[in-house]
């Protein structure tokens, strides 16, 4: 599933070439996770203004006559992922949306079909307020701080690797850099967070960021099919320390990592570096 560096990073890949663009027409294909809630007509001569994300959406801001004009709300799925260019051949069997503009289409392909694009009057309205307002604080903005980290961590009795899955205390941190995160703060998975203390919290604070950025400086991690919206694939997966390297020395102490499942999710970590 593309988490919120390959969001990120998708929205890097197209969110200055769509700028301003003109609405010229909305192609629909089969029904997406949820209904774009409007007449694809509705959306025709619109103008496309800032390309914005938010956990894992994609926020698309759209301008009639210089005024407001909503919004298009868009999420990957597990294996979407959106292409951004002048000329496209004609949408294959799994391409289900297309935004045909002055400037290129955009073009949502999922073959899975969990992905959606949605339209809103405003974040706060419908479906965008539904799908938006219980998400967590940003990692990656100011309003990340490490004292409200720990303190929102204390009221938490689950393990430390599904609170942060879980998106309602911190967004975005998915499986793969969830792992990362917490071998790099020395902290073990399954470790209930309210057992974590403010020195080790501030620890996985630092490492939230530092993973979260050093991925969307590497393009994301492919390790299916992701690729950005002018087709590049990432690379982070290639520098992980942990995931997906179950029997492998740790390369750190050469201990094997070890893999066990939470909540369904394979979650890598090293026995002796990562303490409980």
């Amino acid at each position: 599933m593309p988490e919120l560096p390959e969001v990120e990073v998708t929205r890097l890949s197209f969110a200055d070439r769509i700028a301003g663009a003109r609405v010229l027409e909305v192609r629909l294909g089969k029904p997406l996770r949820w209904p774009l809630g409007c007449d694809p007509e509705h959306l025709t001569g619109h103008t496309v203004g800032a390309v914005r994300r938010r956990g894992k959406y994609l926020l698309l801001d759209l301008l009639l006559d210089h005024q407001p004009g909503g919004l298009l709300v868009m999420h990957l799925g597990m294996s979407g992922s959106v292409v951004f260019d002048r000329y496209l051949p004609p949408p294959g069997r799994h391409d289900h949306f297309d935004l045909v503009t002055s400037l290129g289409t955009l073009r949502l392909h999922d073959p899975r079909r969990f992905g959606a694009v949605v339209h809103a009057a405003g974040q706060d309205q419908g479906m965008a307020h539904k799908l938006l307002s219980g998400l967590g604080v940003e990692p990656l903005g100011e309003g990340f701080d490490a004292g409200l980290f720990h303190q929102a961590l204390k009221s938490k009795k689950a393990p430390i690797k599904q609170v942060l899955l879980a998106g309602e205390v911190v967004v975005g941190v998915g499986n793969i850099y969830a792992s990362e995160a917490l071998f790099l703060a020395g902290i073990r998975p399954s470790l209930r967070a309210c057992k974590i203390s403010r020195p080790r919290a501030a620890r996985l604070h630092a490492a939230i960021r530092q993973v979260l950025a050093q991925a969307v400086s590497q393009g994301g991690s492919t390790l299916r099919d992701f690729s950005n919206a002018m087709g590049q694939t990432g690379h982070f997966q290639l520098s992980a320390q942990v995931y997906d390297r179950a029997g492998l020395p740790c390369l750190s102490c050469e201990t094997p990592i070890r893999r066990i499942v939470q909540q369904q999710r394979s979650t890598y970590f090293c026995p002796v570096c990562q303490k409980p």
